[in-house]
């Protein structure tokens, strides 16, 4: 019997150079750019494009939802998933749990596919150990679940500095593998954070993905799905999940993503936590770590 999430389902010291102590804007003729106007006007060089070794395409009846695997941080499981994908064990299968302001979980729900090149169980890589620190764009302060947290090529994460500990945090949009009791226990089953963000998971599962286009055809999923294969009802459907690099240029959609180390992304930071726009009245010179979207556009 399937489980849920089991399987069912700075401190204020060095900072990144741009950020010590109080925040500084970015500026059009003196005035304070929105987050919106720091997009718009962040440079060529600002940006990164995603690999496609690294992107997955959902194919929903609705669209394509796109997600960035996280090789720096899990790279097993993004290799896994490359692999799994490779062997289309999705097709036909479907997103058969769904829980308002928490997750959709998709996979095979029945537990009757098999693998054929990648892993019927996987390791679990929830915590990052590295053998030097990472460079990481650090927000001003943690928060009540790490002690440090950032950003890194893209992912939003939590850190333990001191130690060297790295892991992607479950704000919305996060890809991750779903499991049982059993830290190891995940292999094909996986879930995306929708809603609020279930912070209090992180650490506990291994998140090795973002979506990074498409979530909208994730939330408009339906609710309380029926997985019945003696019908014939299968709600919520996945046609596929393919790796972007496996398919011709004609088919891809090439994206950008704020590259994090840059300048431009400092500036969006900065006015996230203060909003220089008219309208808002009170600004709590505080941003949460989930409160920053990585920009991404299409190429």
């Amino acid at each position: 019997m399937k489980t849920t999430i089991k399987k069912h389902m700075l401190t204020t010291s060095l900072l990144c150079s741009a950020l010590l102590a109080a925040p500084t804007f970015a500026k059009d003729n003196g005035k304070s750019l929105s987050p919106g106007e720091i997009v718009k006007q962040a440079p060529a060089n600002h940006w990164q494009e995603i690999d496609p070794n690294n992107t997955l395409y959902i194919e929903l009846e609705s669209g394509r939802v796109i997600v960035e695997l996280n090789p720096l941080l899990a790279p097993n499981h993004s290799e896994q998933f490359r692999k799994l994908a490779k062997e289309d064990f999705y097709k036909g299968l479907n997103f058969y749990r769904f829980v308002e302001n928490f997750v959709a979980q998709g996979g095979d729900m029945l537990e009757k596919r098999k693998v054929k090149k990648a892993q019927a169980t996987i390791k679990s890589e929830r915590i990052h150990q590295a053998s030097k620190a990472l460079d990481v764009t650090y927000l001003v302060s943690g928060d009540g679940y790490a002690k440090d947290v950032g950003f890194i090529n893209g992912f939003a994460i939590g850190a333990d500095k001191a130690s060297n500990q790295y892991w992607q945090t479950h704000c919305p949009g996060a890809f991750a593998m779903a499991r049982s009791n059993d830290p190891h226990s995940g292999g094909t089953e996986f879930y995306i954070v929708i809603g609020q963000a279930p912070r209090y998971l992180d650490k506990n599962l291994t998140v090795f993905g973002q979506v990074r286009k498409g979530i909208e055809h994730i939330n408009t999923l339906k609710r309380r799905p029926v997985t019945d294969t003696k019908t014939g009802q299968l709600d919520n459907p996945i046609k596929t999940i393919t790796l972007a690099s496996e398919l011709p240029a004609d088919k891809r959609t090439p994206l950008l993503k704020m590259d994090t180390a840059s300048q431009s992304f400092k500036d969006l930071i900065a006015s996230r936590m203060n909003r220089p726009n008219e309208f808002f009245i009170e600004r709590p010179n505080y941003v949460d770590i989930c409160g920053v979207t990585v920009p991404v556009k299409e190429k």
